[in-house]
């Protein structure tokens, strides 16, 4: 709708309402506080919102429920028997209901992350809307996972180690965290991914957004994920020592893993949101 001159009050306020946001994730998300658990639950809606509008209500839901089963399933798996991640047990979300040992703000969080990586990696390989062909359908899936997989090797240790939120009973090199863990989330990650592919590549004939509300909503996937990296930068600006003791005893300086956590953020999710962007801006025309 617009005020007969042709602009359009509505979509200004999204625009600004997504910018503030965004900065809001940049400067507070890192601390675990209520500002954070807020933050959180907007990107989880915000990344709903985003599924429904791109795919429609039906596979957007379907998207959701796809991801939120297999990851409670996996972590249930895990906190129970230490496979596919190691030895851990949840401390955020404790006083809130659970779904076998799991919070269930787990598996929105999942998807929250899960489905913005899941267009950034579709970006990165070219893919339209909806996977086709044996290469987009293997291809996809894995790149995503590898997509995620590098947001939770950004967060971990200072989620695990620093804010321990989640415990990990056996400390690991990580910084506190065991490598098996990434293991599990390549895995977890891999496997809703297919199940997205293999249903979405099934509901064929169905319309796709225009080229030019395609790109615009890749555009925002990617601003949500490349926030949620720069976040890391601003507890390393603010500085702050001590030490930090994992569940094995280890002692770990807190400004080393920070330090070490905005390298491995801007070798990987940083680049990874640059050469999407930059595909983005290349691509003449979607499928």
């Amino acid at each position: 709708m617009t005020d007969g001159t042709g602009f359009e009050p509505l979509k200004l306020v999204v625009w600004v309402s997504l910018a503030v946001y965004l900065a809001l994730v940049i400067g507070f998300a890192w601390n675990p506080n209520p500002l954070a658990q807020v933050l959180a639950a907007i990107g989880i809606l915000a990344a709903v919102v985003h599924a429904i509008r791109f795919y429609g209500w039906k596979d957007g839901s379907a998207l959701f429920a796809i991801c939120v089963a297999i990851t409670f399933v996996m972590e249930n798996i895990g906190a129970t028997t230490g496979w596919p991640f190691g030895r851990y047990h949840f401390e955020v979300g404790a006083d809130l209901p659970h779904i076998g040992a799991i919070p269930v703000i787990v598996g929105p969080l999942w998807f929250g992350m899960g489905y913005f990586s899941w267009h950034v990696a579709a970006v990165l390989l070219g893919v339209p809307a909806r996977p086709s062909g044996r290469f987009e359908c293997l291809a996809l899936p894995l790149v995503a996972a590898f997509v995620m997989t590098q947001w939770d090797v950004v967060m971990e240790p200072a989620a695990s180690t620093i804010a321990k939120a989640w415990i990990w009973h056996d400390g690991g090199a990580h910084f506190g965290v065991p490598l098996s863990n990434y293991a599990g989330w390549l895995l977890t990650t891999w496997l809703f991914y297919q199940a997205f592919a293999v249903y979405l590549s099934r509901r064929v004939g169905l319309a796709a957004p225009p080229p030019s509300q395609m790109r615009t909503l890749r555009l925002v996937a990617i601003a949500f994920y490349l926030a949620s990296a720069l976040t890391h930068l601003t507890p390393w600006l603010i500085g702050g020592g001590g030490e930090v003791t994992d569940a094995a005893g280890q002692l770990w300086r807190i400004s080393d893993l920070r330090g070490a956590t905005v390298v491995t953020m801007l070798s990987t999710m940083f680049v990874t949101s640059m050469l999407a962007t930059l595909k983005l801006a290349n691509v003449q025309g979607d499928r």
